[in-house]
Protein backbone atom coordinates (compact mmCIF):
# COMPACT_ATOMS: atom_id res chain seq x y z
CA UNK A 1 0.00 0.00 0.00
CA UNK A 2 1.35 3.42 -1.01
CA UNK A 3 0.67 6.40 1.21
CA UNK A 4 -0.01 9.72 -0.44
CA UNK A 5 -0.47 13.19 1.05
CA UNK A 6 -2.53 15.37 -1.29
CA UNK A 7 -1.84 19.09 -1.16
CA UNK A 8 -4.25 21.93 -1.94
CA UNK A 9 -2.91 22.38 -5.48
CA UNK A 10 -3.67 18.75 -6.33
CA UNK A 11 -7.10 18.79 -4.68
CA UNK A 12 -8.11 21.91 -6.63
CA UNK A 13 -7.06 20.29 -9.91
CA UNK A 14 -8.99 17.15 -8.93
CA UNK A 15 -12.16 19.05 -8.03
CA UNK A 16 -11.96 21.17 -11.20
CA UNK A 17 -11.65 18.05 -13.36
CA UNK A 18 -8.67 19.40 -15.29
CA UNK A 19 -6.29 17.19 -17.29
CA UNK A 20 -3.85 17.47 -14.36
CA UNK A 21 -6.75 16.63 -12.06
CA UNK A 22 -7.20 13.36 -13.96
CA UNK A 23 -3.67 12.39 -12.92
CA UNK A 24 -4.62 13.15 -9.32
CA UNK A 25 -7.86 11.20 -9.68
CA UNK A 26 -5.93 8.16 -10.90
CA UNK A 27 -3.83 8.29 -7.73
CA UNK A 28 -6.62 9.09 -5.27
CA UNK A 29 -9.04 6.50 -6.57
CA UNK A 30 -6.46 3.71 -6.85
CA UNK A 31 -7.18 1.07 -4.19
CA UNK A 32 -3.43 0.52 -3.76
CA UNK A 33 -3.06 4.03 -2.37
CA UNK A 34 -3.88 5.28 1.11
CA UNK A 35 -4.77 8.98 0.84
CA UNK A 36 -4.12 11.60 3.53
CA UNK A 37 -4.75 15.32 3.82
CA UNK A 38 -3.23 17.56 6.47
CA UNK A 39 -5.91 19.66 8.17
CA UNK A 40 -3.97 22.81 7.23
CA UNK A 41 -4.78 21.93 3.61
CA UNK A 42 -8.48 22.22 4.46
CA UNK A 43 -7.85 25.84 5.52
CA UNK A 44 -6.03 26.48 2.23
CA UNK A 45 -8.88 24.99 0.21
CA UNK A 46 -11.56 26.90 2.12
CA UNK A 47 -9.63 30.13 1.62
CA UNK A 48 -9.32 29.51 -2.10
CA UNK A 49 -13.02 28.75 -2.46
CA UNK A 50 -13.99 31.83 -0.42
CA UNK A 51 -11.74 34.11 -2.48
CA UNK A 52 -13.31 32.74 -5.65
CA UNK A 53 -16.84 33.00 -4.19
CA UNK A 54 -17.40 29.25 -4.52
CA UNK A 55 -19.27 26.88 -2.24
CA UNK A 56 -17.01 24.32 -0.54
CA UNK A 57 -19.73 21.96 0.80
CA UNK A 58 -19.58 19.25 -1.86
CA UNK A 59 -15.80 19.26 -1.99
CA UNK A 60 -15.66 18.95 1.79
CA UNK A 61 -17.97 15.93 1.61
CA UNK A 62 -15.78 14.39 -1.08
CA UNK A 63 -12.66 14.97 1.04
CA UNK A 64 -14.28 13.19 3.97
CA UNK A 65 -14.91 10.15 1.78
CA UNK A 66 -11.64 10.08 -0.13
CA UNK A 67 -9.03 10.96 2.46
CA UNK A 68 -7.88 10.36 5.99
CA UNK A 69 -6.96 13.52 7.87
CA UNK A 70 -3.69 14.22 9.58
CA UNK A 71 -4.16 16.40 12.64
CA UNK A 72 -1.38 18.44 14.14
CA UNK A 73 0.02 18.34 17.66
CA UNK A 74 2.22 20.84 19.45
CA UNK A 75 5.33 18.69 18.86
CA UNK A 76 4.47 18.26 15.19
CA UNK A 77 3.98 22.02 14.81
CA UNK A 78 7.47 22.59 16.22
CA UNK A 79 8.93 20.04 13.78
CA UNK A 80 7.20 21.86 10.94
CA UNK A 81 8.67 25.18 12.07
CA UNK A 82 12.16 23.70 12.09
CA UNK A 83 11.68 22.17 8.63
CA UNK A 84 10.24 25.43 7.27
CA UNK A 85 13.26 27.39 8.51
CA UNK A 86 15.62 24.88 6.83
CA UNK A 87 13.66 24.87 3.55
CA UNK A 88 13.52 28.68 3.38
CA UNK A 89 17.31 28.78 3.03
CA UNK A 90 17.05 27.36 -0.49
CA UNK A 91 13.34 27.69 -1.35
CA UNK A 92 12.49 31.32 -0.67
CA UNK A 93 8.82 30.98 -1.65
CA UNK A 94 7.92 27.77 0.17
CA UNK A 95 5.02 28.44 2.49
CA UNK A 96 4.45 27.32 6.03
CA UNK A 97 1.40 25.36 4.79
CA UNK A 98 3.65 23.54 2.28
CA UNK A 99 5.94 22.65 5.15
CA UNK A 100 3.00 21.12 7.04
CA UNK A 101 2.22 18.98 4.01
CA UNK A 102 5.83 17.89 3.55
CA UNK A 103 6.22 17.12 7.26
CA UNK A 104 3.05 15.03 7.12
CA UNK A 105 4.53 12.99 4.28
CA UNK A 106 7.78 12.51 6.18
CA UNK A 107 5.89 11.44 9.31
CA UNK A 108 3.75 8.93 7.38
CA UNK A 109 6.57 7.76 5.09
CA UNK A 110 4.42 8.95 2.22
CA UNK A 111 4.74 10.97 -0.97
CA UNK A 112 3.28 14.45 -1.48
CA UNK A 113 1.09 14.75 -4.58
CA UNK A 114 1.36 18.28 -5.96
CA UNK A 115 1.99 20.50 -8.93
CA UNK A 116 3.39 23.29 -6.76
CA UNK A 117 6.82 24.25 -8.08
CA UNK A 118 8.05 24.96 -4.54
CA UNK A 119 8.17 21.18 -4.00
CA UNK A 120 10.09 20.39 -7.21
CA UNK A 121 13.13 18.19 -6.69
CA UNK A 122 12.22 16.88 -3.24
CA UNK A 123 12.44 13.09 -2.89
CA UNK A 124 9.12 12.90 -1.02
CA UNK A 125 7.17 14.41 -3.93
CA UNK A 126 5.18 13.18 -6.92
CA UNK A 127 4.83 16.10 -9.35
CA UNK A 128 1.57 15.98 -11.30
CA UNK A 129 2.53 18.77 -13.66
Amino acid sequence: MNRLVIDAYAWIEYFNGTPIGKNVKDLIENDNNEVYTNVITIAELKSSYERNKLDFKEEKKALLGLSKFYYITLDFAEEVGKLHAELKKERKNISLADSFVLSTAKQLKAKVVTGDKDFRGLKEVIMIK
